[in-house]
């Protein structure tokens, strides 16, 4: 069973989608149409386009749009030929790409548009960043967001910013990966990569342009068991600068709360950072951020507080295997020296899982002070939040009793 398991994951599907698809809105005589055409791709002598869908067994397809105009209201959908995802330059593939492969490389497009002014790596795995980083150079950046969460990003999709040099794709061939992205690649660095022979390489050129895509919109489609579909713009977060943080203040019980302190600048470039790289991550999630490093990150849970502890927890993990990782080349969970996996606890420990003086970044209000309590005890100095509870007193007031700085944006940032 397990063998055949394995076969499916290695076999090339073909797919009946066929080759062109259109979308049509319409409103009394008015028809504004969206023209796609489906992508393949020749490897091996076989054209093929996706591999397969979420899973092996699922039929799947790539379409780009190719024509169309589509303007609801006063919002406009990009337009065709500006292309990421859906146009990609494969340098290099083992075999087809699959869907999630491509929702991965999409994902990283979305975080990374934000963060053209430095280098910056984000590694996604099934649609959630696992590390994302910025630095000076581009090895440090992916090195950073590497091990920000190690163990999540074995397989995952590596996207930067910058061309990849001889010492990034030296680094990135020491892990597994499945898809790396980038605007270029050095002379010399496809000789490394194609050491790995299954590693997708990805070029996308217009990476060097994905400033140009902050704030714009395309529409995004969610189909219902029964068939039916809900059509949705996708998000924009509106916060993208300092003066778009507002300190922290309600009105409740016939009374004034205000946060006793803004940000410093340090705090407010994690706040930032981690409140953009947060529009890439499912809903109701809860970062920890701090020198512009991902620390730890929870995703998508039902509940504040626990998503709040999940994202503790996994910094508490990370920072060990971390250690462990770099001391002695082994993951934590690997060690079987009792001795220097208690040095490393003690350690871990001491430093509260690298979340003393991390920012903590909610893309959804906080219903109690539970949720922010959490971040409070291991020793955080900022939050970033949407504000709008009826109790965001409590959140305000727990802060204000650590000295920790508290700004809203004024909007939550839901997304699936």
């Amino acid at each position: 069973m397990a063998e055949d398991l394995k076969k499916m994951y290695r076999t090339i599907m073909d797919d009946h989608f066929p080759p062109k698809m259109e979308i049509s809105f319409v409103d009394q005589d008015r028809r504004q149409t969206l023209f796609y055409e489906k992508v393949t791709w020749t490897i091996d002598a076989v054209q093929k386009g996706l591999r397969y869908g979420e899973n092996p067994g699922q039929e799947a397809a790539l379409y780009r749009m190719v024509n169309g105009n589509l303007v609801l209201g006063e919002t406009e959908t990009i337009q065709p030929g500006r292309y990421l995802a859906s146009d990609i330059d494969l340098l290099q593939s083992g075999k087809h790409p699959g869907k999630t492969n491509l929702t991965d490389a999409d994902n990283a497009l979305n975080i990374l548009r934000y963060f053209t002014d430095r280098p910056t790596a984000v590694i996604v795995k099934h649609n959630n960043p696992c590390g994302v980083a910025q630095a000076e150079m581009l090895e440090q950046a992916y090195v950073k967001a590497n091990l920000a969460d190690r163990v999540a990003a074995f397989g995952g999709c590596i996207a930067v910013n910058r061309s990849v040099d001889i010492a990034s794709a030296e680094a990135i061939c020491s892990q597994y990966a499945e898809v790396v992205v980038a605007p270029d690649f050095e002379e010399g660095v496809m000789d490394i990569f194609s050491r790995k022979k299954n590693l997708r390489v990805i070029r996308i050129g217009n990476i060097s342009r994905l400033q140009e895509f902050v704030g714009k919109r395309c529409v995004e489609f969610k189909s219902l068991i029964d068939g039916g579909i809900i059509a949705q713009w996708s998000f924009v977060p509106q916060a993208r600068s300092r003066a778009d943080l507002k300190p922290a203040r309600c009105e409740a019980n016939g009374k004034i709360y205000q946060t006793n302190r803004m940000p410093t600048d340090r705090e407010a470039e994690d706040l930032l950072f981690g409140w953009l790289v947060e529009s890439g991550v499912t809903s109701n999630s809860i970062l920890y951020v701090k020198d512009l490093i991902t620390v730890g990150i929870g995703t998508g849970e039902q509940d504040r507080v626990g998503v709040a502890e999940i994202a503790r927890d996994k910094a508490y993990r990370k920072l060990a295997d971390r250690y462990c990782f770099e001391a002695w080349q082994t993951a934590y969970n690997d060690l079987k020296d009792p001795d220097r996996k208690a040095e490393i606890d003690a350690r871990v420990s001491a430093e509260k899982g690298g979340l003393i003086g991390a920012s903590m970044v909610s893309d959804a209000f906080f219903p109690f002070r539970d949720g922010v309590d959490v971040g409070i005890r291991e020793g955080i100095t900022a939050v970033v939040q949407p504000g709008g509870s009826n109790n965001d007193y409590q959140s305000i007031e727990a802060c204000n009793e650590s000295n920790v700085a508290m700004v809203y944006t004024g909007q939550r940032s839901f997304k699936h």
